[in-house]
Parts: C-alpha cells; sequence; structure tokens
C-alpha cells in the first residue's frame, strides 16, 4: 500500500463494523496505521468494536438520510460498506438495509461530490454474480440478490471513486491464494472466497492512491500459502 503511512493517517468509516469480514478488516486497517471508525447498530457491540482498536459509532442506518450521510461521511478519506442483512429478518429488512440503506449512503456521497467537496472512497462489499443473478423471485435469497443488483449498478452508473468487490460464498478458512475470475454466479457452493482474503483485499485497497480500471472485483480462493494472497493482491 502506497500511502497508508503518511503522516496523517487516513480516516476510515465501516459500515456495518460487527460483522465478520469488518472485524477481520478493522484490525488489518488498524495494523496498517489507518484511523478506523465502526458504524454499528447495537451499542452492545462497542466493546467489540473498542478491543479491536476502532471508534464505535452508534447509529440505525436504515434510518440515514442522504443528506444525513452526506453529513455522517464528509472528512473520511475511506468508507467501506460491509453491512447486509441477508435475508435473515426478513425480506423487509433485507430491502431496508441492503437496498435503500446503501443507495441513501451513495447518494451522500454524490451529494458531497456535487457541493465540491471530495467525498470518501467507498468500497462496497457485494457477491460474484450480482448483476446477472437469476435467482428466482419465490426463492429466499431473492430480495437479496435484487437489493445488491440494484445497489452495484447505481454503482456502476456513478462518477464516485469506488470499488465493487465481489467474493463467492465466504468461509471462515485462512486465506490462500487469490484467482480473479468472471463475474458470474458460481453453478454450486463449492466456489469460496476467505472472508480474511476479503478483509486482505479491503485493506489494500483503502490504502492505494488509484483503483483498478476495472470496478468491479470478482475473485475467489486459489491454491497457495504463505504471502500467495498478499501477492496476488498486490499485482491487482
Amino acid at each position: 500500500m502506497s500511502d497508508a503511512h503518511n503522516s496523517s493517517p487516513k480516516k476510515v468509516l465501516i459500515i456495518g463494523g460487527h460483522g465478520k469480514v469488518a472485524q477481520l478488516t478493522t484490525s488489518r486497517l488498524i495494523r496498517a496505521g489507518m484511523d478506523v471508525t465502526s458504524l454499528i447498530r447495537n451499542p452492545d457491540q462497542a466493546p467489540d468494536i473498542e478491543a479491536l482498536g476502532s471508534t464505535p459509532f452508534i447509529r440505525d442506518l436504515t434510518a440515514l438520510s442522504a443528506d444525513d450521510w452526506a453529513h455522517q461521511l464528509e472528512g473520511y478519506d475511506v468508507a467501506i460498506w460491509a453491512a447486509g442483512n441477508a435475508g435473515k429478518d426478513g425480506a423487509s429488512a433485507t430491502y431496508a438495509i441492503d437496498r435503500d440503506g446503501a443507495l441513501a449512503c451513495i447518494a451522500g456521497l454524490e451529494q458531497l461530490q456535487a457541493t465540491g467537496v471530495t467525498p470518501p472512497r467507498l468500497l462496497m462489499v457485494s457477491y460474484l454474480g450480482s448483476l446477472d443473478h437469476g435467482v428466482d423471485p419465490e426463492d429466499a435469497f431473492y430480495p437479496y440478490a435484487d437489493s445488491k443488483e440494484a445497489v452495484d449498478r447505481h454503482l456502476l452508473d456513478s462518477e464516485l471513486d469506488y470499488l465493487i468487490l465481489a467474493p463467492a460464498r465466504l468461509t471462515l478458512e485462512p486465506a490462500g491464494g487469490l484467482a480473479v475470475v468472471d463475474n458470474a454466479r458460481p453453478s454450486d457452493d463449492t466456489v469460496t472466497t476467505s472472508r480474511e482474503l476479503v478483509a486482505m483485499v479491503l485493506v489494500e485497497m483503502a490504502g492505494r492512491e488509484e483503483l483498478p480500471q476495472s470496478r468491479i472485483l470478482p475473485f475467489i480462493d486459489a491454491p497457495g500459502g504463505g504471502n500467495a494472497g498478499e501477492t496476488a493482491i498486490s499485482r491487482l
């Protein structure tokens, strides 16, 4: 990472800061010398966030308007969207968080941009194949897939500084190597991406001066040990 060790540390806001990917990312961002704030809804999670070295910021993201987001995001260098309901609490909660909440956040960034303020870089955690998911509307996964497609397509049409991360099914396995693949939904669940690998990519992209030319990064686990993942990420 070319500029993570400047005298003034980068300020990073992680939205959905108590999730597994978010916590793995937080630890790595702190070690990279960045100043991290974690937006969480449940104040009971604050001690976990503080233990990682991050500052907890208690807000219900579903209640934030574009104006609210513009106010909250100003002053940050990077915003990481790691929030998600993924269908756990029903379709309405999924749409409220994964679609409406994310779109309001993006609108806040665009609002800052329109007023001449440089908005933070947005790193959006999505999933592999989100743009052409083909999920049956009767499937319980559909609200999540529908939400992610709407958000990702909106981002791709924006002029923001952003990158969409598109990992496969997430696991808790240690990170190995990384392979960039076509952005198509896998035919089965054997194609996976380590959460640790996602965190490593997020930290790399938070620290870079320039993002990859392609604004969506579909990637999966690949064989490799030691520094295989770091080496692959550095070449993205």
